[in-house]
């Protein structure tokens, strides 16, 4: 299976959080493809941190659910506290790492949705995913990521 997955910082060494998860990833794959780093504002909550976020793409035989527990491991290794406060807002955040997609699979659990469920609202998601796979299609709605960054980018300029 391929995943996409998407690191995002905006705490710390951002660049050095960014790689130091990247080489957890890819420890015990055959590797995998990096994006440039896209620098963006904070989704969904104030801060004055901005964030520097990458795609990955990996290969991988390990089922959905356990890739899943495997980054949360990561996250915690590299010292990344809760995503959320006690009222269960955004907050600042060392390392966060989400599946953004896994080939053309849908998945809809209650501790994993895929493709992300905002996939087409984060141009930090979708500007990694269109260099990783340009070709790919959202299997719900069938749009690229460029053409889910042109509706996004269009929206915003309304």
């Amino acid at each position: 299976m391929d995943y996409y997955l998407n690191i995002g910082s905006n705490t710390g060494n951002r660049r050095d959080n960014l790689y130091r998860a990247v080489a957890f990833l890819v420890a015990g794959t055959s590797g995998g493809a990096v994006s440039s780093i896209v620098e963006s504002e904070p989704w969904g909550f104030e801060s004055d941190n901005r964030f520097l976020n990458l795609g990955v793409k990996l290969s991988s035989d390990i089922e959905p659910q356990q890739m899943l527990e495997r980054i949360h491991d990561i996250e915690r290794r590299l010292g990344s506290a809760a995503h959320r406060d006690a009222d269960g807002g955004y907050i600042d955040r060392l390392v966060d790492i989400d599946i953004v997609a896994i080939d053309d699979m849908v998945i809809d659990t209650p501790t994993l949705q895929v493709p992300h469920p905002h996939l087409p609202d984060r141009d930090f998601f979708l500007k990694p995913m269109l260099q990783l796979a340009p070709d790919w299609r959202h299997p719900v709605t069938g749009l690229t990521a460029a053409q889910m960054l042109e509706e996004l980018s269009s929206q915003n300029s309304d």
